[in-house]
């Protein structure tokens, strides 16, 4: 049975950086919890407690919490109201929709000195005769029940009837627990009948049945193979229809049983996949022959860059932003890159051998990408293979000055190539936008004509 785990209670206390001793308020409403027990020992300064919509049967292990004002337990499998005397600031308790049909039991409350509200609707005992003025005759501290206000003449008049009211609900009670007692004989019945066609069926599967004629074999056989074939799911259909149709009680046993019954069928239907899962053949990475594959399991979009300036390659990934970083395995190969993205392998034939030493990856801050810098194996200085190639269109005076002179000098480029930009143009724009005095124009361009030819490098200007 599953019960509070420090793990999901861990989960729960995220709105208190997940510290549960010190925790006030927690949800644990809709986690199939069919045992109430630990939280009085963790989560000892508890206020507020969720437990709504699970299987617990049982009101335990919270009479520690001192400071608990508001507990939840509507939707579960409770049946009598009990262990809450030493939750001495206890306001409200909802109890909707749960098995209570010992009313008598609410007498416990009577500790509870500051319990205003009370909600027991949807439960047997709300159904007997005088239920209302029972409660309210008994529990004096109360302000509301079933949302429902309490009026002072309500009261007086429960009060003066009490006696008699109490005796017609001792009566209602006996009936009800009578009748529970049966339908716990009935639930074990089933459960035990449930338990001796499952073990039927598997000695059957199994080959331990009665003998049986060969035609009656034959039969077998072929059904047997038609359920191979769809999976048994037509007898599963079978069982599926007969469960949900079967007419049950409510109580708090057939919660239980079709709370197992979607377990078990929820278990194989996993057990199914896993085995499909398992079942799939293993990436084909290299060959047999021990040829390297491209492979892009994980269908990502990549891009390989080919970074000649500074000899080395770039593969850009685009893994996913919110991706964890370990969950990316990077391995560089002389001849290949490998990535696992969550265990889905990335494989990447470079065109070209690389170190894989002195190669690094990192992520993208802004996209979230995976970049891995690869420095090639043949090591190129392209810088120098550039100075050749400018070298081959220069003047060989120049060069030959430098040889004499050993200086080593900046490389002149071929005049002829190169081409002052012409000032003159300038100005003829300008003329035509006809900005500024034409007369003046003309002279202003003989000037720069002027300087051009006049030019003299006066080092202190």
């Amino acid at each position: 049975s599953l019960s509070v785990t420090e793990d999901l209670v861990r989960r729960r206390a995220e709105h208190n950086n997940c510290e549960i001793f010190s925790l006030e308020e927690i949800s644990l409403h809709q986690q199939e919890i069919e045992k109430l027990e630990y939280l009085d020992k963790w989560c000892r300064d508890l206020k507020i407690l969720y437990l709504q919509n699970n299987l617990i049967p049982k009101i335990e292990n919270v009479s520690k919490l001192k400071k608990l004002e508001y507990l939840n337990v509507a939707l579960n499998n409770i049946e009598r109201i009990e262990n809450l005397e030493g939750c001495e600031e206890l306001k409200k308790l909802d109890l909707t929709a749960n098995f209570i049909g010992e009313l008598s039991s609410i007498e416990s409350l009577k500790h509870n000195i500051h319990l205003k509200e009370l909600f027991l609707v949807g439960n047997p005992c709300t159904e007997f005769e005088g239920y209302r003025q029972f409660v309210v005759a008994t529990l004096h501290q109360l302000k509301y029940l079933d949302s429902k206000e309490i009026e002072r003449s309500e009261r007086i008049k429960a009060l003066q009837d009490y006696p008699e009211v109490k005796q017609k609900i001792r009566e209602q009670e006996q009936v009800y627990l009578l009748k529970r007692a049966r339908e716990k004989e009935e639930a074990q019945r089933r459960m035990q009948e449930r338990k001796d066609k499952k073990q039927n069926q598997m000695e059957s599967n199994l080959g331990f049945d009665s003998p049986e004629s060969p035609q009656e074999k034959e039969n077998h056989q072929a059904e047997g193979d038609g359920e191979q074939e769809t999976g048994g799911t037509v007898a599963d259909d079978e069982e599926d229809r007969r469960f949900w149709e079967e007419p049950t009680p409510y109580t708090p046993e057939s919660r239980l049983e079709t709370h197992r019954y979607i377990e078990e069928k929820r278990r194989a239907k996993d057990n199914v996949r896993e085995s499909k899962n398992s079942e799939k053949p293993p990436w084909t990475l290299v060959t047999a022959e021990g040829k390297v594959l491209n492979v892009n399991v994980p269908k990502l979009h990549f891009s390989l860059k080919d970074d000649e300036e500074n000899n080395q390659f770039i593969l850009e990934l685009a893994v996913y932003r919110y991706l964890d970083t370990s969950l990316l395995d990077v391995d560089v190969q002389p001849t290949y890159i490998r990535v696992l993205v969550k265990g889905k392998p990335f494989q990447f034939v470079l065109p070209e051998e690389v170190k894989p030493d002195s190669s690094s990856a990192k992520r993208s801050q802004t996209t979230g990408h995976l970049v891995v810098t690869m420095p090639k194996a043949k090591e190129i200085i392209l810088a120098k293979q550039k100075v050749s190639a400018s070298v081959k269109h220069s003047d060989c005076n120049t060069l030959q000055k430098n040889a004499e002179s050993g200086k080593v000098e900046k490389l002149e480029v071929d005049p002829s190539k190169y081409s002052f930009p012409d000032v003159t143009k300038i100005i003829q724009e300008k003329e035509r936008t006809g900005q500024g005095p034409i007369k003046l124009q003309p002279e202003r361009i003989t000037d720069v004509k002027k300087s051009c030819v006049d030019f003299e490098n006066d080092e202190d200007v």
